[in-house]
């Protein structure tokens, strides 16, 4: 989901080539992009990866700015960190929710190697 927030926010964006700061309670995502995890995974072609389509996306919205990375420990007090989770929290209780099936495809995947 951290994932997701990242690429929406960025797509959200109207101009090109903004200076974005990305605040963000998860390392996983930080360290993917900022260790260059993510371009071993490439390489590797997302090999024994999840989220492979959403990485790929987050790929070609980060090339339109100039992205910094900030991570915030969370459920520590920061007010919009927060936030997100309340809302987070409130949209997992929803009712109806769509079910990601190129997640559930390549779940299946990786429990059958």
């Amino acid at each position: 989901m951290e994932l997701l927030a990242v690429i929406k926010g960025l797509e959200a964006l109207k101009n090109l080539k903004e200076d974005v700061t990305i605040y963000s309670d998860s390392k996983y995502v930080i360290d993917s992009i900022e260790k260059r995890w993510l371009q071993g995974w490439v390489k590797k072609g997302f090999a024994g990866k999840k989220n492979k389509d959403l990485w790929l996306r987050y790929l070609e919205v980060s090339k339109l700015h100039n992205i910094k990375f900030i991570w915030v420990r969370g459920h520590a007090g920061h007010p919009e960190n927060e936030r997100c989770d309340e809302l987070a929290v409130a949209a997992g209780k929803q009712k109806n929710l769509l079910i990601d099936s190129v997640f559930e495809m390549e779940s299946a995947k990786l429990n059958l190697l």
